[in-house]
């Protein structure tokens, strides 16, 4: 038993798991003394201030709002299906970085990706007209259109990377801003522009205008008054078919080879420019799915006026992968902790003192711990090894002889004299 459960916590996916999990505490630890701090430094607050915004750091998701002027937990149906409506973007765009990760590039080009998968799935989703054709076809058209659109826009950074070996995160940044220009440029004098109501003409209509939004399949019955719906299905399927795609065909094994050492992998054969021209387009798919089930949802608008700033959803995918080392099936787990951290953050706000910039501080410090991970990892992996080291030598010291003592022929007796 003791044997088994030693190999359990030898192995690398629990080293990975315990990092992740340590960070987050770290992380929450954190973010709790913050909370105290603030609290004793404002008489509005106080000690029952600083409590309560402990409890809800920790089990905000849980809350089901105030009685008494005391803060009551318990199952609560919409923070539950708001937290994996949030989480379905996070869970693509974690799996767009995860995915570059394991292929040895750093895709920080999520946001530009993102921004073009938004393009191409409102302007599919708005333009093809309902009347013509079935509300399911066209929400696969513009679902497909902006992983295709992101795909597209992943290729730019992995076309330079693979023929001009410019490093990738250079070309991600230019294609970014390139790409925020561009959607604002798109949609501007479109007929896309929400023109119905005088104050939001900034805005694109939401997908609910002409009936093109995701199905519910029922979870708005589990979770009732959420924005919960069928993409957090879709991206779990997704989670599950990178995962199968990465460590069971040969194609994942081509990618990873590539990213652990592109010279050796064209030695062996491997095509190492269409392998790294292949993972960013795979990367890029999955951060336009990401913009196609956010904003087709029909929840959301998109803000596309002047767009001066990068969607912080693409740059959140990078905790996110990180925080699940890049495994395609936990990004689905550290997804849906980096929802929980909104939900969480919108709970200070609403039932306590504590204003937003203070749980912006605290989601800021919990995501940038999640990249101590890896070094978690690290300094568990360097106990293994002088532990692997220090066994043979424990090993060799038990087989060797004992000590003579005076036991042989000289110091026996006076037979050799």
């Amino acid at each position: 038993m003791k044997q088994g459960r030693s190999n359990l916590l030898e192995k690398d996916s629990t080293k990975s798991v315990l990092a992740s999990l340590i960070s987050i505490l770290i992380g929450m630890v954190v973010g709790g003394v913050i909370i105290v701090i603030v609290g004793l430094g404002n008489p509005n607050l106080g000690i029952k201030g600083a409590l309560d915004g402990i409890r809800l750091v920790f089990f905000g998701l849980f809350s089901t709002g105030r009685v008494d002027n005391a803060l009551t937990f318990g199952f609560n149906s919409t923070n539950m299906g708001d937290m994996l409506f949030r989480a379905t973007p996070l869970i693509l765009t974690g799996l767009s970085v995860a995915v570059a990760f394991k292929t040895g590039l750093f895709n920080i080009g999520a946001p530009g990706q993102y921004l073009m998968g938004t393009a191409a799935t409102l302007m599919l989703a708005l333009g093809i007209p309902s009347e013509v054709v079935p509300t399911p076809v066209i929400w696969v058209i513009a679902f497909l259109g902006g992983m295709l659109a992101g795909a597209l826009w992943g290729c730019i950074p992995g076309l330079v990377k693979a023929f001009l070996n410019i490093n990738e995160v250079l070309a991600c940044i230019m294609t970014n801003w390139i790409a925020a220009n561009l959607v604002t440029w798109m949609f501007e004098g479109s007929n896309f522009r929400n023109l119905v109501e005088n104050t939001k003409s900034g805005y694109i209509y939401k997908t609910t205008y002409n009936g093109v939004q995701t199905a519910k399949l029922g979870l708005d019955k589990i979770f009732p008054g959420s924005q919960v719906n069928a993409g957090i299905i879709v991206a779990i399927v997704m989670a599950v078919l990178v995962y199968i795609l990465m460590n069971k065909t040969t194609l994942g094994y081509q990618l990873k080879a590539c990213g652990a050492n592109r010279h050796a992998a064209r030695y062996a054969g491997i095509a190492d420019k269409r392998n790294i021209v292949l993972s960013m387009a795979i990367a890029g798919s999955l951060s336009g799915a990401a913009a196609s089930l956010y904003y087709l949802s029909g929840n959301t608008e998109f803000f596309w006026s002047t767009y001066q700033s990068l969607p912080a959803i693409g740059f959140n995918g990078i905790p996110v992968a990180l925080l699940a080392a890049s495994n395609p099936i936990a990004v689905v787990f550290t997804g849906c902790f980096m929802s929980m951290l909104d939900i969480v953050g919108m709970q200070l706000t609403n039932l306590t003192a504590y204003n937003e910039y203070i749980t912006d501080v605290i989601i800021a410090v919990i995501v940038y711990l999640s990249a101590f991970s890896l070094v978690i990892k690290m300094l568990l992996n360097g106990r293994k090894k002088h532990k692997i080291q220090a066994v043979p030598e424990a090993k060799a010291a038990a087989a060797a002889p004992p000590p003579d003592n005076g036991g042989t022929a000289e110091g026996k007796g006076g037979d050799g004299v």
